[in-house]
């Protein structure tokens, strides 16, 4: 049961080739080595392959397999070393008459070497069975059952022994198409079998000991090949429908036809080859690819759009036993722009009125053999002769495709009686595969007279005039003629647009005289132009348009002024200030730039002209200013000596260094350049959010306990009780000391009190000049060869050194004049100190409660020293301030 050698036994090779007329290849099958060294024959000796019956003369060998080669006697040669378990490979033979024939070589090996799985040991067991797979043929003919081939095992020898198979063809399905004789081995089988439906059958052959009924080998697998039978012809598979561009060039590929066939693969069964039925003068095809191509580059799709095209497909490589099918391919031709549009006549002929315009006056159609409502059927006309006027406009019809012919401006019979044009029909796409140009057609309008309005010589006169001519100057004359008689008889002229009312026209002979002033810079006029149209009226009511334009030339009329109302010039502490003055004219060069700069003839002598340009010069301090508001007279005349004196406002400002000081300046000046009515408006509006808050204060305070005031005065007010500074009957006039250059402040005044309410009742008027509310505005004033030194402060109390006012019930009490003296002096030398601006920078001081109830209010703790400083405003105080406003001014009398 066992064999020793380590090789698969021999070759054995089966080439079955029956030698009748009608050639069956069938595989050939070889058993060889495990190990195949290089150069190794597999059909050893003599038996090599044998072709006789199945081809004329062998005259090449081809393997499909790079490891082997055949030689021309047929031989199969290993090109290198291999292992070989299973391998399959095919050899085609192609004959004289070009036909491909093909075997399959199939190589097995069989290994009796005991196989290793893990550490478990197999035994081998020596097996007898027949070892070659077995072949059946597909649709044998009768009788049957028929002999297949005996399976035997060397356990026969020892035993008495039968056989049983089962499987596939035996036991399942098909099941019974194989049988056994258990007493031979003989398998049979018992019918016809497809080899589309069952190419192979692998089922299972088992020995036993009749005695015992046990194996008595191990089972072998028996495979049944079964071998092809050409008994199906091939199939169409895929669209049959192609496309392809009409007059494409010979050889374009168009498609490729498929096939299929049912026999077995790879071989001369399944070898299909195409030929052609019909249209072989437009069409060919490969014989073995069934790739369809152009035969020439005539396909016209306007002679023959569809082309029915019949394909015969035929197994064994076209031989005459191969079984055949055929089939019709639709070959659609596609449109290329090969046909200009043609017209149908030679000549076309229309009519139009003259006058006319947007009118249709022709439809020509013309003739495309391209395929319908493509861009290379779609029409495009052109007026290529006779329209350099631009008189007319041509259009396509989108359904009809015929050009329309469109009058777009008027033509005139007088001039032009008949119009010849020439007309070009284009398509969309360009002309491609012919040499045919693009087609043109004449055509000839008559142009019908119509009676017309007057014409202009000229639609548009231009004519050129200085401004400022006197009225009644004639500039001009328009005229127009009757084109029927080429007469100005009978027109009449009339005016349609004169903006400036500026010129009048002569009715009876067209005649343009000046009006009005014209004038060159009259918004009226743009670029020097200005535009007056004119209408001719003939005897029939006949109508004609015109244009006039007048050029205005310019005069010397406008004097160079310097806009705005206020310069800003922002003082410096170390340099002269200045400003940039600039003029404007209306005229033109000559007329205007550059203009001449001169400071007037009363200038004061404080101010200088430097770096004078064109149109501008620079205003410049000859010494330092203070803030304030000046006037500068100043001369400017243009290039011809034409100006005036003018003066400017200068407003001198600190600005300081700050980006905002120069909008801090402009807006001063804006505030107090408002008018008497907006002062006016400012004040009512203060005084009724004062009045206002009086009304809160006072509904705040009577909510307390009231407290009843004895008024002495018989004033009816509510005054606090205190002396009186009045002059007269309360108090002295020697009160009052008359300070000389040797006086001192070293006495003292008794009795010099003061109603807090009473110097309320002044304190509006009076913190505008002295003693601010909330900001001390100081004042120094001279006293023989001393000075002393007033500030104000807020709620209107006097402050000194050593010195307040002390309610004490209703009486205030005042200390001497020297301690004032001593502390003015230190706040004189400290003032002066300060910069010129400290006044608005001094700090708030906090006095006791003065009392409540002033008519006139309290020294305002929002006034402000004016820009005038005189000292008017104390002839307007009342009786009880009247000392202290003699003080004050006495003081400032002798400073002056």
């Amino acid at each position: 049961m066992y064999r020793h050698a380590a090789i698969c036994v021999c070759l054995t090779v089966l080439v079955l080739f029956p030698c009748s007329e009608s050639c069956e290849l069938r595989p050939v099958h070889a058993i060889v080595p495990k190990r195949i060294p290089a150069g190794y024959n597999i059909l050893k000796g003599t038996e090599q392959l044998n072709l006789q019956g199945c081809v004329l003369r062998p005259v090449a060998f081809t393997s499909s397999d790079p490891d082997f080669v055949v030689n021309t006697d047929g031989a199969i040669i290993t090109l290198r070393a291999m292992v070989i378990t299973t391998k399959r490979f095919a050899v085609h033979v192609e004959d004289e008459s070009g036909f491909d024939w093909r075997v399959d070589v199939i190589l097995k090996c069989k290994d009796k070497a005991s196989q290793k799985s893990g550490d478990v040991v197999l035994r081998r067991s020596k097996r007898r069975w027949s070892p070659l797979p077995f072949v059946i043929t597909e649709n044998d003919s009768p009788p049957f059952p028929k002999d297949v081939e005996t399976i035997m095992s060397d356990s026969s020898v020892n035993y008495t022994v039968y056989y049983e198979i089962s499987g596939p063809g035996v036991t399942t399905d098909p099941v019974g198409l194989f049988t056994l004789d258990k007493e031979t081995g003989m398998i049979r089988v018992t019918r016809t079998v497809d080899r589309e439906q069952y190419p192979q059958f692998i089922f299972k052959a088992q020995v036993f000991d009749r005695r015992t009924h046990q194996e008595t080998d191990l089972f072998l697998p028996i495979t049944v090949n079964v071998e092809d039978k050409n008994d199906n012809a091939p199939q169409f598979v895929g669209s049959l429908f192609f496309t392809v561009q009409e007059h494409c060039s010979a050889g374009t590929f168009i498609g490729r036809v498929n096939t299929t066939d049912r026999d077995q693969p790879k071989t001369s069964h399944t070898l299909v080859k195409y030929a052609l039925l019909n249209a072989t003068d437009m069409f060919t095809i490969d014989g073995f690819t069934g790739a369809l191509s152009a035969k020439s580059n005539n396909l016209d799709r306007e002679a023959q759009e569809k082309i029915y095209v019949g394909i015969e497909i035929k197994d064994m490589g076209g031989a005459s036993g191969g079984l055949s099918n055929k089939g019709t391919a639709v070959v659609t031709l596609t449109d290329i722009n090969d046909n200009p549009p043609t017209f149908k006549e030679k000549l076309y002929k229309g009519q139009v009125t003259e006058n006319q315009q947007n009118v249709l006056v022709l439809r020509i159609p013309v003739e495309d053999k391209d395929m319908i409502n493509t861009p290379s059927w779609k029409a495009l006309y052109e007026v290529t002769k006779g329209n350099e006027s631009g008189n007319f406009r041509m259009e396509t019809d989108p359904k009809t495709n015929e050009g329309l012919l469109y009058v777009i401006k008027p033509l005139d019979y007088e001039k032009t009686p008949v119009v010849k044009l020439e007309i070009t029909a284009r398509n969309e796409a360009p002309l491609v595969g012919t040499t045919v140009p693009w087609r043109s057609v004449p055509v000839e309008l008559t142009v019908g007279d119509e009676d017309e309005g007057p014409e202009f010589i000229a639609p548009i006169l231009h004519l050129k005039v200085k401004e400022n001519v006197p009225n009644g100057t004639v500039i001009g004359s328009y005229t127009a003629l009757d084109p029927e008689t080429k007469s100005s008889n009978g027109i009449k002229y009339y005016k349609l647009t004169d903006p400036g009312n500026w010129i009048t026209v002569v009715e009876n002979t067209g005649e343009l005289k000046v009006a009005n002033t014209i004038d060159r810079e009259s918004p009226l006029v743009s670029n020097d132009l200005y535009n007056i149209s004119i209408k001719a009226v003939d005897e029939s009511k006949k109508i004609g348009k015109g244009m006039v334009i007048l050029q205005i030339e310019d005069v010397n009329d406008n004097e160079p002024v310097i806009p705005g109302s206020e310069l800003i010039m922002c003082s410096q502490s170390d340099t002269l200030s200045s400003v940039l003055v600039e003029a404007v004219d209306k005229d033109q060069s000559p007329y205007s730039t550059p203009f001449i700069f001169e400071l007037g003839e009363k200038h004061d002598g404080k101010w200088k002209l430097k770096d004078v340009t064109s149109s501008s010069v620079v205003l410049e301090q000859a010494v330092h200013m203070p803030n304030g508001l000046y006037t500068v007279p100043l001369l400017v005349k243009d290039l011809q000596g034409l100006g005036k004196e003018q003066t400017v406002n200068v407003r001198v400002c600190s600005c300081g260094r700050a980006e905002d000081g120069m909008e801090m300046c402009r807006a001063r000046s804006a505030s107090s350049s408002l008018g008497s009515w907006g002062i006016l408006a400012l004040v009512l509006s203060g005084l009724l959010l004062l009045l206002l808050c009086l009304l809160l204060i006072f509904m705040c305070k009577t909510k307390k306990d009231k407290v009843d005031i004895n008024d002495d005065t018989g004033t009816g007010g509510m005054l606090l009780k205190s002396n009186t500074e009045a002059r007269g009957e309360e108090v002295k006039e020697a009160a009052f000391m008359t300070l000389t250059g040797a006086d001192r402040f070293d006495g003292s005044v008794n009795g010099l009190t003061s109603d807090i309410k009473n110097v309320g009742s002044a304190g509006s008027r009076f913190s505008q000049r002295g003693w601010g509310g909330g900001i001390y505005n100081n004042t120094t004033q001279e006293l023989g060869n001393e000075k002393f030194y007033l500030s104000g402060h807020q709620n209107g109390s006097l402050y000194g050194a050593n010195t307040m006012f002390q309610k004490q019930g209703n009486v205030n009490t005042l200390d001497t004049w020297k301690s004032n003296k001593i502390y003015l002096d230190k706040k004189l030398a400290y003032f002066g100190e300060e910069e010129d601006g400290r006044y608005a920078e001094d700090l708030l001081k906090t006095y006791g409660n003065e009392g409540m109830g002033s008519p006139a209010g309290s020294v305002g703790c929002c006034s402000n020293l004016g820009d005038h400083e005189t000292m008017d405003f104390l002839n307007t105080l009342g009786p009880k301030f009247r000392p202290l406003a003699d003080v004050c001014y006495t003081t400032t009398k002798s400073k002056i």
